[in-house]
């Protein structure tokens, strides 16, 4: 399948998106409730409710594609076509007003993705990447989707939305990795890939993330010049080791793959 045939379910990405903006941008900063999940994460109404209406969507319109919410779980799983969905990627910034958080939807076709978008609702953003095409990004602050060169670790600007998610690692090369650094930043969820993305970071490594965290990342970091895989430089697979390692520059996502090998 070429890339031009990807675009009516490119119109149906973009849709969802609208629709999950609509729903998620009027609950921020309101004093929503919010619950724990069983594993302790934060969910709230304008997760469960963009879910459901992105799911809606996706059952007009597209009927025999499976789709898999973090939310609500997996439906018509022996399709070749299924959407990821992450309503809201980064609840814990969420709910504590910060607009660090955003909407991921990915398809994936036979398990590759192939379409990616990255919204931010309440500043009205949106990354959307396709396998074979530049990145497109849309905002009223501005900005470029293009990677920056950094071919030296010492001069990139790492990324990881919080210690908390490393805990989980297989080994302690991040560590290694953040040493080496010139810097590092905590916070952003799926925002942190979009500023990559953007050329303002340059490396992010993280692990304990979920098919739904890292699907709709690929084409987006991939159509502005970056690269994104597993720690080990493998491609990311739903039944990989959870770990994601995403850099602006090719050669220094090469540079990285060492230094995490390094303890491993």
């Amino acid at each position: 399948m070429t890339t031009e045939d990807l675009t009516p379910f490119l119109d149906v990405a973009s849709m969802m998106a609208d629709a999950a903006r609509c729903v998620v941008q009027p609950w921020f900063r309101r004093g929503l409730s919010v619950s724990d999940k069983a594993d302790e994460s934060p969910v709230t109404i304008a997760d469960r409710t963009a879910e459901r209406v992105m799911r809606a969507i996706l059952a007009e319109r597209l009927p025999d594609h499976g789709v898999f919410g973090e939310e609500f779980g997996l439906e018509n799983e022996a399709a070749r076509y299924r959407w990821l969905l992450d309503p809201v990627d980064g609840t814990r910034a969420f709910v504590t007003g910060r607009p660090m958080f955003g909407t991921l939807i990915a398809l994936l076709r036979d398990g590759v993705p192939v379409i990616g978008v990255i919204d931010q609702p309440v500043l009205q953003e949106r990354w959307i990447g396709v396998a074979g095409q530049p990145t497109r990004f849309a905002s009223p602050l501005g900005g470029s989707p293009v990677t920056r060169r950094c071919l030296r670790l010492a001069d990139a600007e790492l990324s990881c939305t919080s210690p908390e998610i490393l805990e989980s690692a297989p080994h302690d090369g991040w560590k290694t990795l953040k040493a080496r650094a010139k810097r590092m930043t905590w916070g952003g969820d799926c925002y942190a890939y979009g500023l990559l993305a953007l050329g303002q970071i340059d490396l992010i490594a993280e692990c304990d993330m979920n098919p739904w965290d890292w699907a709709a990342l690929v084409p987006v970091i991939e159509g502005a010049g970056g690269k994104i895989t597993a720690w080990d430089g493998s491609p990311l697979r739903a039944d990989g080791d959870r770990t994601v390692l995403a850099a602006g520059d090719p050669t220094l996502h090469a540079d990285a793959v060492k230094v995490l090998a390094e303890q491993n």
